[in-house]
């Protein structure tokens, strides 16, 4: 039976997550609200951003102005995570409302976003009032970015809270792999269903994707969070200050340090999000359901990526070295995007999608570890640690889609009046432009990590036990 135990704990990467105040069983259903925010990052960042620039003729300033919307409530997520913590209700409790409205809001921004794109691109209609179509998508996007960071951040402080400290690093790790999971099995059915594109269709896929949103995160809350009733004294007292829960968790300086870092390396591995797909349509000729997989390429690499940083954590490498790593995996990564419109390559172009996804998700998974460790207090709670994190990633996300979208469209405007001259004015020239930014702030984003790395130096070679990802006590 031991030998049993051993190849079961081998084969079940995850198996070890588990335990007594969660067991794996409810942390796998509880990871369902992770399938639920991938699949709307899959709509956002991938199928809505090509079906906008090539189906539906829009700027691509104005696609990426619209997919980083959600960037205006994303510094939120830090707040949002420490209301969370410090939240007092009459049956107490305290990451179940947050996880419930911030589905409500995903599912409601889903469920108009469809109409809203259609009016947006003049879509078989006779008379819009003027700005219909702007306010209508400005709002979608914005309610399905409040819900995605809402119901986020208040799931991770959820598993976080219910996992003991020998488990809880592995924890937060599963729900990272379910979220790259849900953009990958979304990605390839969601560009099976696109393959012949027209308005009605994109209208079922996108409600669909809302209806079955509610319905995961439903099954992910249910009885999640026990009941601890509070006292009417206890919900009049006064509740701590947001300053001071973030003064003292940047007390030691590592925190400010390690969320410039991310939002550096976030910034370089994002702006291309918006123009990866269009780049394939409109460079390569890949139709709608081939560009949609760049998105499953990319989530392949990332975990994969995954997996290698379990190893790695293992054999006791330090976190931020390992987010270096990623980031030179980035460097060749885009180095392949660019040289595969020359080549007319496309399985280079795929190769590089897939180390963009690889070095990013190393990147990503080597500063959540970091930031796990960070320093929690009463005032400082697990909310508010995993909200700066994912405060700082998301700001990143959106500012970078902007940009690269506002960059490409201006060099290409340069570029075809033959400002640039006449061996640029070429349709990839504002497309190479925004990657070669990126590849600058992946060298920056070096810069920014140098210093972390001596004081997230580990002092002991972690065991075995601790390092692994995957149940301790497997039932035998």
């Amino acid at each position: 039976m031991s030998g049993f135990r051993h190849i079961a704990l081998k084969a079940l990467p995850f198996s070890d997550a588990g335990s007594a105040g969660l067991p794996l069983p409810q942390l796998l259903r509880l990871s369902l609200f992770q399938i639920s925010v991938g699949m709307a990052a899959v709509m956002l960042l991938g199928t809505l951003n090509r079906v906008m620039i090539v189906e539906l003729g829009l700027s691509a300033f104005l696609v990426a102005a619209m997919i980083a919307l959600p960037v205006l409530v994303a510094p939120f997520r830090a707040l949002l995570g420490f209301k969370s913590d410090t939240y007092r209700s009459a049956i107490g409790w305290k990451r179940i409302p947050y996880l419930w409205f911030g589905t409500l809001w995903q599912f409601g921004g889903l469920a108009i976003m469809p109409f809203a794109l259609l009016i947006l691109g003049g879509y078989d209609q006779t008379y819009v009032p003027p700005f219909a179509g702007e306010f209508a998508a400005a709002c979608a996007f914005v309610m399905t970015g409040l819900g995605m960071h809402m119901t986020q951040t208040a799931g991770l402080a959820l598993a976080a809270d219910r996992a003991d400290d020998e488990t809880r690093p592995r924890v937060v790790a599963l729900l990272y792999v379910a979220f790259l999971l849900g953009m990958l099995i979304s990605a390839i059915i969601i560009g099976w269903l696109l393959r012949d594109f027209d308005g009605v269709k994109l209208i079922q896929v996108v409600q669909g994707t809302a209806v079955v949103t509610l319905a995961l995160n439903v099954v992910a809350l249910w009885k999640q969070e026990s009941l601890r009733p509070t006292t009417k004294e206890e919900r009049a007292a006064p509740p701590p200050a947001f300053k001071d829960a973030w003064a003292d968790l940047t007390r030691g300086g590592t925190a400010g340090r390690l969320l410039a870092a991310v939002f550096l390396g976030t910034m370089a591995f994002n702006m291309q999000d918006v123009l990866l797909e269009p780049y394939g349509g409109e460079i390569l000729g890949l139709s709608v359901s081939k560009t949609t997989l760049l998105t499953a390429t990319w989530a392949i690499g990332a975990i994969g990526a995954f997996f290698l940083a379990a190893k790695w954590l293992t054999e006791g490498i330090n976190t931020t070295r390992m987010a270096g790593r990623g980031v030179l995996v980035g460097i060749g990564a885009f180095c392949a995007v660019i040289f595969a419109a020359p080549l007319d390559s496309a399985p280079l172009f795929f190769t590089g999608s897939l180390g963009i996804g690889f070095g990013g998700g190393l990147f990503a998974v080597a500063t959540l570890t970091t930031a796990m460790t960070l320093p929690v207090t009463d005032l400082a709670g697990r909310g508010l640690a995993l909200g700066a994190w994912g405060a700082a990633q998301a700001t990143a996300q959106g500012l970078s889609t902007a940009l690269g979208g506002g960059i490409r469209d201006g060099v290409d405007a340069l570029a075809s009046t033959g400002v640039l001259g006449e061996a640029l004015a070429a349709p990839t020239t504002g497309y190479s432009v925004v990657y070669h930014l990126e590849i600058g702030l992946l060298f920056l984003t070096l810069v920014a990590l140098g210093p972390l790395v001596r004081r997230t130096e580990q002092t002991d070679r972690p065991d075995q036990k601790e390092a692994r990802i995957g149940l301790a006590d497997f039932p035998t």
